[in-house]
């Protein structure tokens, strides 16, 4: 087993190299003695391998199409893959990972997966991080707010921070910081899902502006108009992620002793939504809505 770089950020390397990762990256502000790779599973696949190359060259980072070739002599590594890759991508990196790199695994998956991402980690001589992401990535970038948690939390808190993140360590138990994130994404994803369920249906019957104006005095600290067509947009652009990470939500509930009805009704309306493939187009309510409604079909009961 190799030895990993005496410095942390000196050599730097993301496992997925989709929208999270790019944001960190284009955010960052580094030295040229600062290397940086990324390895995607998508760079095999001539016609989807575009994206991440347009990625990689606007954000300074080097693509490469072999795990072991973007791992070699790192010191840090951030896994920023779908959620149902998270534990394939821990498993395919534990070959090529130097002894003592640290592995921050970003991905919005169970605490339970996460636990078994990092005994493969650590069996293989690296040092896993449980990495919760807890806001949207734009526009702050790398500057989003991380939550961290493991027993080499605080290392891996020290070495993001010079590279100008922001992150809180919120314990030394693998699973805490990715708790944090899927339940909270009962009440996020599921609000959106909420959003259309409701919304979708008072168009179409034809009382949305009274059902927009009711929920606007029951509760008027939101903004509903504004915050359903931000919902809706989304769950156009981004349902499938959103899909993948409630089921490992899921997963946390069941393995916590509870029911996961919601969530389960979550998936389906972000996944549906995304299948529809559709522009979100301008931010309005209305037309977002009757895009989606034209597209839309009941499901058979």
């Amino acid at each position: 087993m190799r030895e990993a770089s005496a410095g942390v950020t000196k050599s730097l390397a993301f496992v997925g190299f989709g929208e999270a990762a790019h944001a960190f990256a284009s955010g960052w502000q580094l030295s040229e003695a600062t290397e940086v790779g990324a390895y995607d599973v998508k760079l095999a696949d001539p016609e989807a391998a575009a994206l991440v190359l347009e990625r990689c060259r606007e954000a300074g980072v080097v693509p490469m199409k072999q795990m072991g070739q973007a791992l070699d002599r790192v010191g840090l590594v951030f896994c920023l893959v779908t959620a149902d890759q998270a534990f394939a991508a821990a498993c395919a990196g534990a070959e090529h990972l130097p002894s003592g790199a640290l592995w921050l695994d970003g991905n919005s998956c169970a605490p339970q997966t996460k636990q078994k991402a990092a005994e493969v980690i650590e069996r293989a001589g690296g040092r896993y991080v449980d990495v919760a992401v807890m806001a949207p990535v734009y526009p702050k970038r790398h500057q989003v707010p991380l939550l961290l948690s493991g027993p080499h939390a605080e290392e891996a808190a020290a070495a993001i921070e010079a590279l100008d993140m922001r992150p809180t360590v919120l314990g030394s138990r693998v699973g805490d910081a990715s708790s944090v994130k899927m339940l909270r994404s009962v009440i996020i994803k599921g609000l959106e899902a909420l959003t259309a369920e409701c919304l979708l249906a008072a168009r179409r019957a034809g009382v949305e502006e009274a059902v927009l104006a009711s929920l606007q005095a029951s509760d008027p600290g939101i903004d509903w108009h504004a915050r359903g067509s931000y919902n809706l947009e989304r769950m156009m652009v981004h349902g499938g992620r959103r899909a993948a990470e409630v089921e490992e939500v899921c997963v946390t509930l069941r393995a916590f002793g509870l029911p996961d009805w919601m969530s389960r009704g979550t998936v389906e309306w972000q996944r549906t939504v995304a299948a529809l493939d559709l522009n979100p187009g301008t931010d309005d309510l209305a037309k977002r809505s009757d895009a989606l409604l034209a597209r839309l079909a009941c499901p058979e009961t």
